[in-house]
């Protein structure tokens, strides 16, 4: 009687056991692929699965996105500088039996692929373009995984470059010549600025020969901005000097086209002209005095 009792706990450990063993969940995320002796017998889907004991093996796959940094690469760019480039790669398993059975370790073999890859692209281009062209780049990359990829039932969705450390002589060469462009378009732009102000001037002048008394009012203008700072000089153009007359015929002329009577002009006094000693016959000025000349008009 003890025997019998002795069996049946064994047997009942022994069904426990084997039911424990027998039975796998298949989370979400995941895909089981099934072994029975050694032979695949296709996927499984998630849920609760039942697989024989020391017959059946269930690999469980992840179907998540996984993401895989890609150490910096000591590359020489196709105009021969030296750069270290780093990226990140972004993958996911489509096909949980291919990434079993056609591959060992997919994650190391996508790891190493990935930094060979990184290193063939960059070194086709040179400096300019990796700094410039790098969704290109990135694109090129992702290509070529996708063809090597693809029979290991992986997708690789996105590659990007994640840093590219220069040089520093390549550094302080680059910013030499963003010096050297800055300055030229500053240039360009002082150029141009002087251009327009030229041809600005040009019909300027042309206005003032058409009116010249623009000319004229230009220069009083001119005078009244000095006047502002009071300075103490004043230098007067020469144009300037007649500037009184050429008004009074232009508001003459324009009385007389009115018809209304012209202002009565004021006569001047004769300037006297400077005077000029007369010497005598005797070597002294003429008059009854030697000290008081006789003073002659010229």
């Amino acid at each position: 009687m003890e025997v019998l009792i002795v069996v049946l706990v064994i047997l009942v450990v022994v069904l426990v056991i084997g039911a424990a063993m027998s039975v796998r969940v298949v989370k979400q995320y995941e895909q089981g692929v099934l072994f029975r002796l050694g032979r695949v017998l296709g996927a499984r889907t998630p849920g609760l699965r039942i697989i024989i004991p020391f017959a059946d093996v269930l690999h469980r796959v992840s179907l998540r996105i996984v993401t895989m940094p890609i150490q910096s690469q000591g590359i020489i760019t196709q105009d021969n500088v030296s750069v270290d480039v780093s990226a990140v790669a972004y993958f996911r398993v489509v096909d949980a039996v291919k990434s079993v059975v056609a591959i060992e370790n997919v994650y190391s073999a996508i790891d190493q692929i990935a930094q060979t890859t990184l290193r063939k692209v960059v070194g086709q281009h040179s400096l300019d373009q990796t700094l410039s062209e790098t969704d290109k780049i990135n694109l090129d990359i992702r290509k070529i995984l996708d063809v090597s990829t693809v029979e290991w039932g992986v997708e690789v969705t996105l590659v990007e470059l994640k840093d590219i450390q220069l040089p520093d002589t390549m550094k302080r060469a680059m910013a030499k010549q963003a010096e050297a462009e800055r300055e030229k378009r500053a240039k360009i732009i002082n150029a141009e600025g002087e251009s327009l102000a030229a041809a600005a001037l040009g019909e300027a002048s042309d206005i003032m020969m058409a009116h010249p008394l623009a000319l004229q009012l230009r220069n009083l203008q001119s005078l009244v901005e000095i006047g502002v700072d009071k300075n103490t000089t004043v230098v007067f153009p020469a144009p300037l000097m007649t500037t009184i007359a050429e008004l009074g015929s232009f508001l003459a002329g324009e009385k007389a086209a009115a018809g209304l009577p012209a202002a009565p002009l004021v006569a001047s006094q004769p300037v006297a002209s400077a005077p000029v000693l007369v010497p005598a016959a005797n070597g002294t000025p003429n008059g009854t005095h030697a000290d008081r000349p006789t003073i002659e008009p010229d």
